[in-house]
């Protein structure tokens, strides 16, 4: 154990800061601990957009289902796809990239890169004391978050990352057990016990709901996925990213 690895098992999601701004240096820091992260060959092929503006701000919130603190917070990142500078440099170069950044393959490794920064950007903000949440009901309407944030051709908003002073700290939740997260040399695909991890993870949800509610929520992580998951939401996607010139092959 050490101070990374305890501040990486220590992760939570806060959702109300005090009203402080984060300074010059903080936010410098945590977008350099971002573009240290790795990089599919070099690449670098995403963009963060920080915003402070609150008229923008609270935009975005009501984008995001009136999340106020995605109006609230110290810093709003937004994480962006970004292969408008490889069609850019194309340009300059006069080469034909246009094939490459169209391919599935090359919208992989910008969505990955894009993560990858994200959470090297978590991690730093979190070992300076500062709380964070993901941000992913930006997704919502990319049409007005692209209009927002100018964002041209190329470049798609992924999440935002709220960050700040927290004021509240918030009950970790439980993750799946490793045994059902971590497979040895191969996928295991005893039904058994993977219906078995499963339902014991449910439970432990399930205790954790209660205990928290006072009794008020009892729902398990299966549940909680059905519902989610039976309810189609942002199917819009294909066709933004088509709009936005991946037209993905």
């Amino acid at each position: 154990m050490n101070p990374v690895i305890e501040t990486i098992l220590n992760h939570r999601s806060i959702r109300k800061f005090k009203d402080q701004p984060l300074s010059k240096e903080q936010i410098e820091l945590i977008v350099k601990s971002a573009q240290a992260a790795s990089t599919s060959s070099y690449i670098q092929a995403y963009s963060i957009i920080g915003v402070s503006d609150p008229a923008k701000k609270q935009a975005l919130s009501e984008v995001a289902g009136n999340q106020a603190y995605v109006a609230n917070n110290g810093h709003f990142f937004v994480f962006c796809a970004d292969l408008h500078r490889h069609q850019k440099i194309g340009e300059y170069e006069g080469r034909n990239v246009m094939p490459s950044i169209e391919s599935t393959e090359k919208f992989m490794v910008t969505l990955i890169d894009a993560a990858l920064a994200a959470q090297n950007a978590a991690v730093a903000a979190e070992s300076m004391g500062l709380g964070l949440c993901y941000i992913g009901g930006i997704r919502n309407n990319l049409e007005k978050v692209a209009e927002i944030l100018k964002t041209p051709d190329h470049v798609i908003p992924l999440f935002g990352l709220a960050v700040g002073f927290p004021d509240t700290q918030t009950d970790q939740k439980p993750r799946l057990p490793l045994e059902h997260v971590y497979h040895e040399n191969e996928y295991q695909q005893d039904e058994a016990l993977y219906k078995k991890q499963i339902e014991e993870y449910d439970q432990l949800i399930q205790a954790y709901y209660i205990k928290r509610t006072s009794g008020k929520r009892d729902d398990t992580w299966s549940t909680q996925m059905c519902e989610m998951l039976e309810k189609q939401s942002r199917m819009y996607m294909k066709e933004f990213v088509q709009k936005k010139g991946l037209n993905l092959k």
